[in-house]
């Protein structure tokens, strides 16, 4: 584990602010409803505030995400990093001053503008600093211990594992404290936050080596460790820039360059297509059908984190190196489907909860598409390719609640053509089915193409 030890700093950084990203959410709702509709358990315009919020954050992140993935390629990650996790603390110190309306209303156009700059961009950076990283730790020890794609999709799953704890934590702190105090918390922590990165994380910026054998790009090989293919069939590399953003043709070429990078694109829009559905139905939804309040979605909440945290922390690490992340992906996509279909139909306050758990499947997609993205670009690249997946996303946080937040307000209301309040979240369920399509058929493409290229070699 030598390789991860560079790693400790990001993980503890990375634990901090989603400690206290998410420590607020099982408590926003009800201060929304109370703001917005106080004394009602259904509120169509709290629906529709929410919906604006996820896609203007969403418009916003598709933007900015890239640029800041480019940007930290030129200037270091650290830099880079203090940016989102300074402007994710007005928004917290604003609800830990007041929860009456007029403080609702300060923290909503806070919220957007630090979603702007946080929702994409904080993973994006977290995600382009550990091949960095892992090759400078590389270079220092010896430049024969190689870090390849399945160390690179341990080393993912263990961010996400960090992220999960700090998920749970949060949730979990929030369970017993009051909804006062909780804000007042999560502002002192994302103050730590920033306070301790700027101290304490070693910046990864430049190349970390000039040997063409510190670059992972130039060993690894996209079907087996004894078949060898060309640099530009693995990473599509964009053409050398003196400066400036990337254009919307370099993303587009860096995208399209190789059937796994395409692929990774496809399967992550529909896979976050149908989460921030399920995100901008879920909880209203639930809180309609079966009366949920703070404490049932903090419970909620702690089995989907901590479900997360044992299969990022303790399952993916065992697996990847066995399966790889293309058989994870397909793995973690059809346990997404069954979360989300079992949330849509839903006939007791327990199903929820049994949906839940499969999270710990679910769990592999987004480590399974950042590893196989990040093995087929340089170094030098892995901002603006993170960058980019993460600015899909964004597209996909767009779409969503344009999408489902008026069909969920609408199945929600009394004036629904049939009986269905989970049809919103039903309809989600199919585009991550969509996604699970898609990897199978890029897995059967990829396997093709592999044993095309290991017959023409032998025959050479």
């Amino acid at each position: 584990m030598k390789d991860m030890a560079g790693l400790g700093h990001l993980f503890v950084a990375s634990f901090l602010f989603y400690f206290s990203s998410f420590m607020v959410i099982p408590a926003i709702t009800d201060v929304t409803m109370e703001a917005v509709c106080p004394g009602r358990d259904e509120c169509s315009v709290a629906i529709y505030l929410s919906g604006f919020q996820n896609a203007v954050t969403g418009m916003g992140a598709l933007v900015v995400t890239p640029v800041v993935g480019n940007m930290s390629d030129r200037y270091g990650r650290k830099a880079l990093m203090t940016l989102p996790v300074t402007v994710a603390i007005a928004p917290l110190l604003i609800l830990a001053c007041g929860r009456s309306e007029a403080y609702f209303y300060a923290y909503y156009v806070a919220k957007i503008v630090a979603g702007i700059f946080c929702d994409g961009a904080m993973h994006c950076l977290c995600l382009a600093y550990v091949p960095r990283i892992l090759d400078q730790v590389k270079c220092v020890w010896t430049q024969a211990d190689h870090v390849g794609p399945k160390r690179r999709a341990t080393a993912f799953g263990l961010l996400s594992g960090v992220s999960a704890a700090g998920f749970v934590s949060g949730t979990l702190t929030a369970r017993f404290l009051p909804t006062a105090s909780t804000f007042q918390v999560a502002a002192a922590v994302a103050v730590a936050t920033a306070l301790y990165l700027r101290a304490f994380l070693p910046d990864a910026g430049g190349v970390p080596c000039g040997d063409e054998t510190c670059d992972p790009l130039l060993q690894d090989s996209s079907c087996s460790s004894s078949a060898s293919s060309s640099d530009e069939e693995l990473s599509p590399k964009l053409p050398p820039r003196k400066g400036g953003l990337p254009s919307i043709s370099e993303m587009g070429a860096l995208l399209t360059g190789s059937l796994a990078l395409s692929g990774a694109a496809t399967v992550t829009f529909f896979y976050s297509l149908g989460e921030h559905g399920l995100q901008a139905a879920l909880l209203y939804y639930l809180k309609a059908q079966f009366g949920y309040s703070k404490d049932e979605f903090a419970n909620l909440l702690l089995i989907v984190g901590a479900a997360g945290m044992l299969s990022q922390l303790t399952v993916m690490p065992i697996l990847a190196p066995i399966l790889g992340e293309e058989i994870l992906l397909i793995i973690g996509l059809l346990g997404g489907c069954t979360h989300v279909f079992l949330y849509g139909i839903a006939w007791s306050y327990w199903v929820p909860y049994f949906a839940a758990a499969f999270v710990i499947l679910s769990a592999f997609v987004h480590p399974s598409i950042r590893t196989n993205v990040s093995k087929n670009v340089g170094s030098n690249e892995q901002g603006i390719a993170q960058g980019c997946i993460s600015g899909i996303s964004s597209f996909a946080s767009i779409l969503g609640p344009l999408i489902f937040t008026p069909l969920t307000a609408w199945f929600l209301s009394e004036t629904v053509p049939f009986n269905f309040k989970g049809f919103s979240i039903l309809c989600a369920g199919f585009c991550t089915l969509i996604a699970f399509i898609i990897s199978l058929r890029m897995r059967g493409a990829q396997s093709s193409s592999c044993k095309k290229s290991t017959t023409q070699q032998q025959q050479a």
